[in-house]
């Protein structure tokens, strides 16, 4: 039986084409076709395939496939900013409970899980032990659910700490001047509502509810000399605000002076910036990767001066307190009169002398019928020395609000550290209700008693690190502001000395001896909630030693930078 014979062609390989040379080295491994030997119905000739190949400009006719895509210009993907939208979230307030939220989710799950692994892990043992049959099927399938519930139990954990963590993270600050990393756990929304309760007139009713709880107050008046006193050196002290944010270029003489002249601070690493919101900072790191170059971080201007200001008549306080936040006078300083009494009792008071006022004609000519209006009470007319000792003082609590301590107190101990061990709390209840269920309700209600009484021993030690931080930065950052405001920063010293004798505390309007845990704490306003608990104000040595090491750092830092200018090239 004959058959026929058809002479097949190899086809040719098509290449994308772009490649010019990959194509010509496919057609040198081609046979050649004769097209002599070719017919009209011969199924190895194919014209249009190979001018394609010899001509590669040439597109294939539509029945061909096109193995390779032409090039175009594919367009922008614009997504939601993901980053900034999470940054957001978890720069907040509501960051903690999101993670509090999360940890509830997964510790619900986490004992029937944890069940369930043992029962499958039972199982497969039981059957190993007593030589029961089992299918290698049945084993696997036990094995697979372990692993999978075990991956569950991973994931479940690591989304509440990753949401902790990452609150954490996107809550860290440098402390301007100090370079101190800090956690405030607000949102810009949320700084400016209490900014926007504490502004104009905010501020005074606030600071009139906290007076009121240790009485009726009674205000000082502008009028009174005492709050002239005090007025014109707080303005004074504002003055130098601007230098700490440029003291490069503001103070270059620093490291002119000896060590008998009053010395000037050394240009802060960390200059006194405003603090930018999680947007600007987001725009600036992505500007900054993008570019480069070392620009400078966001700022713009410094929010709080002039600061409002009160002199309240009350002889049995010897201190004063900061308080507040924010722009439009919403933070101020409180100053007793105590204080300035204490003042002019260290240093005589010198009073100067008034002149009678002129006698007018009537007066002269009739003597005494007519008597003159009684002479004004003289006052005494504060000397340098008694100028600085009150700066001393103003500057310290204009440290605290240069740095928003008071924010940075709200937010820890109304955010942070309450979230911190509510999440604690949580775990330890999940892991000892094995043993508390056995014993009924009056254990369990034991045990929640037993942690609020840890959690508010937990808040106070940590109240009282964080004020102990905060009391001797501004110590060291009050030491600049007096040395630009044209004062002996070396009085403090002297000064602190002084009052570390002395069983003397930052004032606390409102609080008479210390009370139990309020359950009701949050609801308290917002103006009482920023001030803290400042009952442990650490002066003593401790402080001492910190601004004797800051003034000693001043003059190593002054000599490093005058050998450095004085030597050869």
């Amino acid at each position: 039986m004959l058959r026929r014979i058809v002479r097949i062609s190899p086809k040719p390989f098509l290449r994308p084409a772009g490649r010019v040379h990959s194509q010509y080295s496919t057609l040198t491994s081609l046979p050649r076709l004769d097209r002599r030997q070719s017919s009209r119905g011969s199924p190895t000739y194919r014209p249009g395939v190979h001018n394609s190949l010899r001509h590669p400009d040439r597109q294939l006719p539509l029945s061909s496939p096109k193995l390779s895509a032409a090039f175009h210009s594919t367009p922008r993907n614009q997504g939601i900013p993901v980053i900034a939208f999470f940054a957001s979230i978890f720069k907040a307030s509501t960051g903690l409970e999101l993670a509090r939220t999360a940890s509830r989710i997964a510790l619900t799950f986490i004992p029937l899980i944890w069940l369930k692994n043992k029962r499958s892990q039972r199982i497969i043992k039981y059957a190993a032990l007593h030589g029961f049959p089992t299918s290698e099927e049945h084993k696997q399938k036990h094995l697979t659910r372990i692993r999978r519930r075990t991956l569950l139990l991973q994931i479940l954990l690591a989304i509440p700490i990753s949401i902790f963590w990452a609150t954490i993270v996107g809550s860290l600050e440098q402390t301007p001047l100090t370079g101190r990393w800090r956690m405030i756990l607000l949102s810009p929304e949320e700084e400016d509502e209490i900014a926007a309760k504490l502004a104009g007139a905010g501020w005074y009713n606030a600071v009139g509810e906290i007076l009121a709880e240790e009485g009726s107050p009674k205000v000082i008046p502008p009028s009174d000399w005492r709050y002239q006193w005090v007025h014109d050196t707080l303005r004074r002290l504002e003055s130098s605000i601007p230098v700490l944010a440029r003291e490069q270029e503001l103070c270059p003489n620093w490291t002119e002076g000896g060590e008998n002249s009053i010395p000037l601070p050394p240009p802060a690493e960390y200059p006194l910036r405003p603090r930018p919101r999680a947007s600007e900072y987001l725009r600036w790191i992505c500007d900054k990767m993008a570019k480069g170059d070392s620009m400078l971080a966001p700022s713009g201007s410094i929010p709080g001066a002039p600061y409002s200001l009160l002199v309240v008549e009350n002889p049995d306080s010897s201190n004063a307190f900061s308080y507040g936040f924010g722009p439009d006078g919403g933070s101020g300083i409180v100053v007793y009169s105590g204080f300035l009494d204490e003042i002019f009792s260290k240093y005589p008071p010198q009073y100067e002398e008034q002149s009678p006022p002129p006698k007018t004609f009537w007066q002269s000519l009739f003597g005494g019928l007519f008597s003159s209006s009684p002479a004004r009470p003289a006052h005494p007319t504060p000397t340098a020395e008694q100028t600085a000792e009150l700066a001393i003082l103003l500057a310290h609590e204009m440290a605290h609000l240069l740095l928003a301590h008071h924010l940075e107190s709200l937010s820890g101990v109304n955010v942070i550290i309450p979230g911190a061990l509510s999440i604690v709390a949580d775990i330890i209840r999940v892991v000892i209700f094995p043993v508390t269920m056995l014993f009924g309700p009056f254990v369990n209600d034991a045990v929640a008693g037993l942690g609020k009484v840890g959690s508010g021993e937990v808040l106070k030690i940590s109240e009282s690190c964080s004020s102990a931080k905060q009391e001797i930065e501004a110590d060291v950052v009050s030491a600049r502001l007096l040395a630009h405001a044209g004062f002996d920063a070396r009085d403090t010293i002297r000064f602190w000395e002084h009052r570390s004798g002395e069983d003397v505390e930052c004032a606390k309007p409102g609080v008479k001896a210390p009370e139990p845990p309020n359950p009701n704490a949050a609801t308290q306003k917002i103006a009482r909630q920023i001030m803290g608990d400042q009952k442990t104000h650490p002066v003593g040595e401790l402080r001492v030693n910190c601004l004797k090491e800051e003034l000693a750092r001043w003059e190593s830092e002054r000599r490093k930078a005058i050998s450095q200018v004085s030597k050869p090239d």
